[in-house]
């Protein structure tokens, strides 16, 4: 999974929201007429479609022209009549051409507004695409090799992202992308696909400070901690501070925030919005799942592990003495914020922690992700978005783990386990990860990948030994594991970077040289 860039597709500073339009763009066949339409309905504002308004133009079709004139001529009509469209104040929805971003001027213009990218794959834009009198839909060979080259410079472009031009989608995602106009430079938009669901995801720097918040009506209940609250929060009608930490995580506290909530008069219409790491977004989140049998939340992650990884998907849960995660409810949020700069607030171990979750996550995507991790890059803005869609993607595929999700599960087993054997209070999330990490890629016999997963954790100052665990504790608590089916708990294992799979059987002596080899008593 590519990153999308954090520094590609520039917000203007200056320009005003009634001056920026939403600009839909994508390969040919993604359905970016389709949105602009179904968007420009939804927000009341004509939709204006470049190929249609330059065939109007030339007196005939894109096909007959481009064949009899040849591309370079066409791409210069093409050129002149986007430009002339970004330049007018009353054009607020336009969809462009598939090749038109292969103008460098074209490229900068679109800085001065909302660039949505449509995405498709090349499968479905052949499908789509092929016999309909487009000239450059004739050749397969040509017509993916185009879709490879273009694909970085869509991605580059791009504020957000829709998963597909689908009228549904599109017309649910207006108000979110219509919220980007008056957000703070550089936002980014990434649309959340689940089975039961769809949400924004929302992703800059200074939204906290600056006020932002997806465009959702409804009172806000903010659940927060103390720690967290001295540095940020969204603007509420309530609030509760918990004190911090994953031992607060427990059916009693989630009490005292329910029964907070029903003396406030919390309604249906209103929603909780969850502002912290790993723990106050599963807290926050079960809440809103059953209170009046579930009202929306948002998510608000302000540490890297939430950011990368527990925010998104819509699992949400407390902690029982028996086991990590064993009381919970999948709902997916009705939105998610990442502010980007509250991680400039953590304290290093934090971020730490919060690196095995980036570890994990760069491992399941393979590909440029994992070459930027291994080489040693910091979590900066480009890799939280590389694993957000990461984790998005898994989700979009399995919302409810019976089968590709399992893969999140990476390291999670024997690290859930070494949490809950020591009451949940000694080792953050993130360093018991890092240890399950080395226990999974010891199962999965590959050697040298361990050696250097752990010498990354190692740089970032995460331990390789959990000393004073038990290791029977462990092994005991693995056995009581929330996934096991038919008494056997499945492990997650690693083929390769990018070739990671689900629903393995280990042996009992492997798996406690494994968890030795990480537990020191």
């Amino acid at each position: 999974m590519e990153a999308l860039s954090a520094t590609g597709g520039d917000a203007a500073h200056d320009v005003p929201a009634a001056r920026r339009a939403l600009v839909f763009v994508g390969f040919m066949g993604a359905g970016k007429s389709n949105a602009a339409r179904t968007v420009g309905a939804v927000l009341g504002e004509p939709a204006h479609d470049s190929d249609r308004l330059l065939e109007d133009r030339l007196g005939e079709s894109i096909e007959s022209f481009f064949d009899r004139e040849g591309e370079a001529e066409f791409r210069r009509r093409e050129e002149a009549l986007v430009l002339e469209l970004l330049e007018r104040p009353d054009v607020r929805v336009v969809a462009l051409g598939g090749g038109a971003l292969g103008s460098e001027r074209v490229r900068a213009a679109l800085r001065e507004h909302v660039t949505v990218h449509v995405e498709v794959d090349a499968e479905s834009a052949w499908r789509r695409s092929s016999g309909r009198g487009r000239p450059l839909a004739r050749d397969r060979a040509r017509f993916d090799a185009l879709w490879g080259e273009r694909l970085p410079v869509f991605e580059g472009a791009a504020d957000a992202l829709l998963p597909d031009g689908d009228r549904g989608t599109a017309g649910r995602a207006a108000h979110a992308l219509a919220a980007l106009r008056d957000a703070p430079p550089g936002t980014r938009l990434v649309w959340a696909a689940a089975e039961s669901d769809e949400y924004p995801v929302l992703v800059g720097r200074g939204l906290l400070e600056q006020g932002f918040f997806p465009p959702l009506e409804g009172r806000r209940y903010a659940v927060t901690d103390t720690n967290v609250a001295r540095l940020h929060a969204v603007r509420a009608d309530w609030t509760s501070e918990l004190p911090p930490g994953e031992s607060e995580k427990t059916l009693a506290r989630a009490e005292d925030v329910l029964r907070a909530m029903a003396v406030a008069g919390v309604a249906r219409d209103d929603l909780v919005a969850a502002v912290g790491g790993g723990v106050v977004g599963d807290l926050g989140g079960f809440c809103a799942a059953v209170y009046q049998r579930g009202i929306r939340h948002v998510q608000v992650p302000t540490t890297l592990v939430a950011q990368v990884d527990s925010a998104y998907g819509g699992k949400t849960g407390v902690d029982l003495p028996e086991g990590k995660n064993y009381v919970g409810a999948y709902r997916q949020p009705a939105a998610v914020l990442v502010d980007l700069a509250t991680l400039d607030t953590l304290p290093g171990a934090e971020l730490a922690a919060g690196y095995a979750e980036v570890v994990k996550t760069a491992l399941i995507a393979g590909g440029a992700l994992w070459q930027r991790v291994r080489g040693g890059a910091d979590p900066d803005d480009d890799v939280v978005l590389g694993c957000l869609r990461t984790k998005l993607a898994v989700v979009g595929e399995d919302e409810r783990d019976q089968g590709r999700r399992q893969v999140l599960n990476l390291g999670h087993t024997v690290g859930h386990a070494i949490e809950a054997a020591t009451g949940y209070a000694r080792f953050r999330h993130g360093e018991a990860v890092a240890l399950g990490l080395l226990c999974a890629l010891r199962l999965s016999g590959r050697a040298e990948l361990r050696a250097e997963v752990a010498e990354l954790l190692r740089a970032r100052g995460l331990p390789p030994v959990a000393e004073g665990v038990d290791p029977d504790a462990v092994l005991a608590l693995v056995e009581r594991d929330k996934k096991r089916r038919g008494g056997r708990v499945p492990f997650v294992l690693v083929e390769a970077p990018g070739r990671v799979t689900h629903g393995h059987e280990v042996s009992a002596r492997d798996l406690r040289d494994a968890v030795e080899e990480v537990c020191a008593p």
